[in-house]
């Protein structure tokens, strides 16, 4: 189960200030169209895994266990329709690997 952070302002919050998360919960961040991402930890207490998402829905890339507090930023390398945030290590416990397939209630295009 995931929260989705649709206004600016929830992508701005993200995940930040938690002290958990839970191993079956996370956040995904749609955009209104594909585009280059940069995401950074500052604020965020927790490692986490983050799993960039193409429009068609296969994961162009996954960066495990980032650091917290970290101002350095995460790309997603390419144009992205949707990034997933899961807790740190999670994408390997599941064996989840770029090229998967993403697929949620927002419908192939994630919006």
């Amino acid at each position: 189960m995931v929260e989705v952070a649709r206004s600016d302002a929830e992508q701005a919050q993200g995940l930040m200030n938690r002290e958990s998360l839970a191993a079956d919960r996370g956040m995904i961040f749609p955009f209104p169209a594909p585009k280059e991402a940069s995401f950074w930890m500052k604020n965020t207490l927790i490692p986490l895994d983050m799993i960039f998402i193409r429009e068609d829905g296969t994961i162009a890339r996954i960066e495990s266990n980032t650091v917290p507090l970290s101002l350095e930023p995460v790309l997603s390398l390419e144009p992205v329709a949707a990034v997933l945030e899961l807790a740190g290590g999670r994408t390997a416990e599941l064996g989840i690997q770029a090229g998967d397939r993403v697929t949620w209630q927002g419908g192939p295009a994630l919006r």
